[in-house]
């Protein structure tokens, strides 16, 4: 007796859109020249939501469940603001582009700052200066990247994906497409607030990474120099002290 094969059409991959590097560079140069660059900022909710609000447009944001897409680059950020976020402007006294080097008020050393430290915030437990981490996500088909800023109680969740989803198979965050949603979970005084999630979707094909390379490649000097102001300070702010000291020591590889 043969055995009967399997005839129903295997799952096409839908293809992940990357845009040519050439033609957004040519379009930032005819568009924007003179003009102030910035990306398009998602911030992580407050009070526990778990939809994002994606700011296409003022008056009707683009509201969603979930993020999916390729990770054009991350890096972590630092910033020490001298007032609690009471819903007016203030620019961070010192900051870091790097999480290595601080500019401003102190200034210099991240890794021997005395606000860095564990014990340095207002409750004695947490840092008083707030550690962050940017992602930098492209949607198949868009031509620019979505900016995340992660708070505190979010980079746990994100080295573990890192590490475990996707080191530990060999792969990187840019040859990969990844989806992001939300979690409600509860500060240490039992006030709601939004946790980021991580997962794999799949990976991608050849020509596909080649593409997220390139263009990773070609936007990293705008990626890498964004200011941070009062857009970052307003990520996460239910978190508490103990909520980042629980979330980030000895948690957080990088």
């Amino acid at each position: 007796m043969t055995e009967k094969k399997d005839l129903m059409p295997k799952e096409e991959i839908s293809a992940f859109i990357i845009p040519a590097t050439q033609d957004l560079g040519l379009a930032m140069q005819e568009e924007l020249q003179g003009l102030p660059v910035s990306l398009i900022r998602v911030k992580i909710p407050t009070g526990g939501a778990t939809t994002f609000e994606i700011p296409i447009t003022e008056d009707e944001p683009e509201i969603v469940k979930e993020i999916e897409g390729v990770i054009i680059d991350h890096y972590p950020v630092n910033a020490l603001w001298p007032n609690k976020f009471d819903g007016k402007v203030q620019n961070p006294e010192c900051y870091s582009l790097d999480g290595k080097i601080g500019v401003g008020n102190p200034g210099g050393s991240c890794a021997t700052c005395p606000f860095n430290k564990f014990g340095s915030a207002e409750d004695g437990i947490g840092k008083k200066c707030k550690n962050m981490h940017r992602v930098y996500i492209i949607r198949s088909g868009e031509f620019v990247p979505l900016l995340i800023t992660l708070p505190p109680t979010s980079l746990k969740n994100f080295s573990d994906y890192l590490f475990k989803r996707l080191l530990q198979k060999g792969l990187r965050s840019y040859q990969v497409i990844t989806k992001i949603t939300l979690k409600k979970a509860q500060n240490s005084s039992g006030i709601a607030y939004s946790q980021a999630q991580f997962s794999l979707v799949r990976p991608l094909t050849e020509d596909e990474v080649k593409q997220a390379v390139a263009f990773a490649a070609s936007i990293r000097t705008l990626t890498r120099q964004m200011m941070i102001d009062d857009e970052d300070y307003n990520v996460g702010n239910n978190e508490t002290s103990t909520d980042y000291d629980n979330a980030t020591r000895n948690e957080c590889p990088f």
